[in-house]
């Protein structure tokens, strides 16, 4: 177990989200222990309809509309989700200084929907570049919804983003928790985003890969392990935690979710798209040994499968292979209910098992009518969620493109 000083111990006091069907973490657990499906349907130019997570939030809470005209669909969920975040964690910062708190966003992609917005846009002008946004540059920086989040809520210390593909949000927590350990910032706000579902090229370019999922009821578009998959629902979406030492934590009498105690990131050094059962294994192994966890100690495994064919049997040997004989640990997956929000995959996923910690129940892999043989996991929950006398670990794990892996441990905070 953890054996970290309260000053180097890292806990979770606050989580600010938005998700294809939900907008706060209420919400969003209900739909997920629910079975019910965030999906709807996007017309995208160039692409037509398709299976979609859109996100509905109120996004003049907590700036204008002529902020958010100026500013990207990135930063608008990002400053959404931290206000919330800290609302959450009842910090006013009262009792942490502005400088001494660090953002840290992770992303897939970012640029991606502005600029294919405004080459459409000069098009429609003989392509006279005079009609091209000044705004174009701040708004495609890859710092850019970090940065927006700085310029909310007066955030003067450091902000950047991390660039993991799909192990993005992971990423940022782990980010955030070594500054934290470091003791570079007292406070930090990370997490992930995603705007991707306004970018045909992203479609366009899964469609070409055999990888962009169909069906005729979009609710049931997103079906990691089921037979009958045919892709990748593409939504968007964003969540951001703030992370305290626990110390200040206790301080402040803050409510705390969970403990991290654990993490990993490697690299397949494979292939550009294909994923790598055996890294996966070794990443997660390497996140056990830091939480100092044997594999049986772990109650929820969140799955990153995302609905392909080879991910999703490559993770699952993965998995096979790491919890062996692990009767009392339970596998699901949140693609299922929302799609694949990139960026924000990772921290979305682990904000919706974050309440198992009060609840002790395990929510549901859905649309998992006809499991693939290969994907076969004993502890596998499916359409209907699982009651648990308790559940101490939740092992979340996120893998990207190019052969990026994550994975993160939270544990039921105890106070030694």
């Amino acid at each position: 177990m953890n054996q970290h000083t309260e000053h180097q111990r890292i806990v979770i006091t606050g989580v600010g989200l938005t998700a294809p069907g939900a907008a706060n973490l209420t919400d969003f657990r209900a739909n997920l222990l629910a079975g019910k499906s965030g999906i709807s349907t996007i017309d995208l130019r160039y692409m037509g309809v398709h299976p979609a997570g859109l996100c509905t939030f109120a996004e003049t809470r907590y700036r204008k509309k002529r902020e958010n005209s100026r500013g990207t669909r990135a930063g608008c969920i990002g400053v959404y989700c931290a206000n919330e975040a800290l609302v959450d964690a009842g910090v006013d910062f009262s009792e942490y200084d502005r400088a001494a708190t660090g953002v840290y966003i992770g992303l897939t992609e970012h640029g991606t929907v502005e600029t294919e917005n405004e080459v459409y846009n000069v098009g429609q002008y003989a392509n006279d570049v005079n009609y091209w946004t000044h705004h174009h540059n701040p708004r495609t920086v890859l710092n850019n919804p970090a940065g927006e989040i700085t310029m909310n809520l007066g955030i003067t210390g450091p902000h950047y983003a991390i660039g993991a593909a799909c192990a993005a949000g992971n990423a940022a927590l782990i980010q955030g928790v070594q500054m934290l350990r470091l003791g570079e910032v007292d406070l930090a706000l990370c997490g992930g985003i995603s705007e991707c579902v306004g970018s045909f090229g992203i479609f366009a370019s899964f469609r070409a890969q055999g990888a962009l999922a169909e069906h005729e009821d979009p609710t049931k578009a997103s079906r990691p392990f089921d037979l009958d998959r045919n892709g990748i629902v593409i939504s968007e979406g964003g969540c951001v935690f703030t992370l305290e030492r626990l110390d200040r934590a206790l301080a402040r009498g803050a409510k705390i979710y969970g403990e991290i105690t654990g993490y990993g990131m490697n690299s397949d050094a494979r292939d550009f798209v294909l994923p790598y059962g055996p890294r996966q294994r070794q990443c997660m192994e390497m996140a056990l040994k830091r939480a100092g966890l044997q594999p049986a100690d772990v109650t929820i495994l969140n799955a990153h499968a995302t609905g392909t064919k080879q991910g999703d049997i490559e993770e699952c040997n993965a998995i096979r292979e790491t919890f062996a004989g692990c009767e009392n640990t339970w596998i699901n997956n949140t693609k299922s209910s929302i799609g694949h929000a990139m960026g924000a995959a990772g921290v979305l996923e682990l904000a919706g098992n974050l309440p198992s910690f009060t609840d002790n129940m395990v929510h549901p892999t859905i649309n998992l009518d006809n499991l693939d043989p290969e994907c076969a996991l004993p502890g596998l929950v499916a359409n209907t969620p699982q009651q648990l006398p308790r559940v101490d670990v939740i092992l979340n794990n996120s893998f990207g493109m190019l052969g990026i892996n994550s994975v993160v441990i939270v544990e039921r905070f105890v106070a030694n």
